[in-house]
């Protein structure tokens, strides 16, 4: 618990890596990544041939987030993980190193032009046991799950941020936890917004929703676009 609480605190004194607003200088955020765990190879060719090769490459968690994101799920240590919006499988292949033995994630993506690459990759990385992808709408899918789950991660289309909260909340086990990418939107979320601009809109009603709802314990970290860390009470 000591050591838990210790990372947390010193990830809030961070605030490493969001490179949409300069926290902090360049030089420093190098130090930092520098000095914070290597991805594994498998993660580093992934997170390569990403930038090289796909659109949007800025989608990708990346070598810091990445490693927070494995972090956490070694703290959690979860035995049943969702993750909507898989992208090139980077975070759902951060995730799977702190499974719990016999632990699984299911990682749901509408984008079936990345689906053999991803696929490559969990297959580079052993993990073609722990980790099944399914492509399709997930408003549509997870109200079919009967799964209860340790960790939920949401890094998919903003406009449903809100609507993924509520249909996932019910499936969280007691004690678990809810992570949310994307929550400070290149700082768009402490400007005015625009009347066509959903996507921001969205993610302030959700970021104020999660802040009143009781039913939660809270805390947004400065990491890269904004990461929201929720643990169900």
């Amino acid at each position: 618990m000591f050591g838990a609480i210790f990372f947390m605190r010193n990830i809030l004194h961070l605030c490493l890596n969001f490179q949409s607003m300069e926290f902090i200088s360049q030089k420093l955020d190098d130090y930092v990544c520098a000095h914070t765990e290597n991805e594994p190879d498998v993660l580093y060719q992934l997170n390569r041939e990403t930038h090289i090769n796909i659109l949007r490459p800025r989608m990708l968690s990346g070598h810091f987030q990445g490693r927070v994101l494995s972090m956490l799920s070694h703290m959690i240590q979860p035995k049943n993980v969702l993750e909507i919006g898989t992208y090139t499988g980077y975070s759902a292949l951060c995730f799977a190193e702190g499974l719990a033995e016999n632990g699984k994630i299911t990682t749901i993506d509408k984008n079936e032009e990345l689906e053999d690459l991803v696929n490559e990759y969990i297959e580079k990385a052993g993990y073609n046991e722990q980790i099944k992808c399914i492509i399709g709408n997930a408003m549509e899918i997870i109200p079919t799950m009967k799964e209860e789950f340790d960790l939920v991660f949401i890094d998919a289309d903003k406009s449903n941020y809100v609507n993924y909260y509520h249909l996932v909340f019910d499936k969280v086990a007691k004690g678990g936890y809810i992570i949310v990418d994307n929550v400070l939107w290149s700082g768009k979320v402490i400007e005015e917004v625009a009347k066509d601009d959903k996507d921001t809109a969205v993610l302030i009603e959700l970021n104020q929703l999660i802040h009143n709802d009781e039913r939660v314990q809270e805390v947004l970290l400065p990491i890269r676009d904004g990461l929201m860390i929720v643990r169900k009470k």
